[in-house]
């Protein structure tokens, strides 16, 4: 059987064609992972360092950290791709418009998730939802998940931590997602909102079935795509992460953000806001928090606050929106950070 592909030339291929090149990735991949470590063990082997110094410790981290998130964002990506294009921007506002608080809350949550969508796109997505009569809870509830609960995080941190730190992750940060959006839809807020936005006319676009030849080139441009966006942000955040490794002091961190101290989920927060990063640039950087004594529940709280109240996104939301909301939903936001925060250092021991 001979389907249409996406080609420009428009030319028929058959449909067992479209698999080739991601089985062989995924099987390339399996392969690779499986020996990661002794690869990263023997080129440690041969460089020229000194065993059990600070230096070593620290070039190990990054030798063996850099590939293995690397190889697990691609994976990621690839199929958070293929499973995004069942979600365009139409369809997610169609989903959500006319939605009331509560189910439209989660829903919108939900869809964060999955939607390819980050803080950087903050505006046009505000001004759609809104023009498309989506709620102004709902919106904030889509506005929360979609940087802060992505599908990136979720899986590096099942890949470093384990499934229950991840799905307790996933919990607690739709969980605030969600409370944000009805705490600030309860609020009827909309006169915080410029006036300019809903002036604007609600966009209209067709929806186009695509075949799964279409989608698995779609996951393949999604990966290409945000791996080299992101790659500079993995790379930062690992070399962040092996220094920490390597050179910061146990007592150190277990003083500044273990669990005993009371007020490490806040500072942590604090410290987070004026950053700015994605969930994988920060993942690796909380490993090695955790690895060096920091309780998780804080090092979680500063990761974040650094991906869903970064200032960066404050400025561009400064745009739609009047100081005021904007410190509500940043008010809002950081006291559930910090919950989540406490919630992490007293499960997980």
């Amino acid at each position: 059987m001979s389907i249409m592909t996406a080609d420009p030339d428009q030319k028929y291929r058959p449909e067992w064609r479209a698999w080739l090149l991601p089985l062989a990735f995924v099987v390339g991949w399996v392969v690779l992972y499986w020996n990661l470590q002794p690869t990263a063990d023997a080129l440690m082997a041969i460089l020229p360092l000194t065993p059990k110094t600070h230096l070593f410790d620290a070039i190990g981290f990054f030798v063996f950290e850099v590939p293995k998130v690397l190889m697990l964002l691609a994976l990621i990506t690839f199929v958070a791709g293929i499973v995004q294009s069942f979600f365009s921007p139409e369809k997610t506002r169609a989903l959500l418009s006319g939605r009331r608080l509560g189910f439209g809350n989660i829903l919108a949550a939900l869809l964060g998730i999955v939607t390819p969508f980050c803080s950087c796109s903050a505006i046009p997505l505000f001004i759609g939802f809104l023009t498309a009569g989506v709620p102004l809870g709902v919106t904030f509830s889509f506005l929360v998940a979609a940087p802060m609960v992505n599908e990136v995080a979720l899986a590096l941190l099942f890949g470093l931590f384990g499934w229950k730190i991840a799905l307790l992750y996933l919990v607690l940060g739709l969980t605030v997602a969600i409370l944000a959006g009805l705490v600030i839809g309860r609020m009827n807020a909309v006169e915080l909102v410029e006036p300019w936005v809903f002036e604007m006319p609600a966009g209209v676009g067709g929806e186009q079935r695509m075949t799964w030849p279409q989608r698995l080139a779609q996951g393949w441009a999604s990966m290409n795509g945000i791996l080299w966006k992101v790659a500079p942000y993995i790379l930062i955040g690992v070399a962040i992460g092996a220094g920490i490794h390597g050179y910061v002091p146990q007592d150190f961190m277990a003083g500044l953000m273990g669990r005993d101290a009371w007020w490490s989920v806040p500072a942590a927060v604090l410290i987070g806001v004026p950053m700015y990063s994605n969930a994988a640039g920060m993942v690796p950087i909380l490993q090695a928090l955790v690895a060096k004594g920091a309780a998780i529940g804080s090092a979680l709280a500063f990761m974040m606050a650094v991906t869903a109240l970064s200032l960066p996104e404050f400025l561009i939301l400064r745009k739609v929106m009047k100081i005021r909301l904007i410190l509500m939903f940043a008010g809002i936001v950081a006291v559930g950070i910090m919950l989540v925060g406490y919630v992490f250092n007293v499960v997980i021991r």
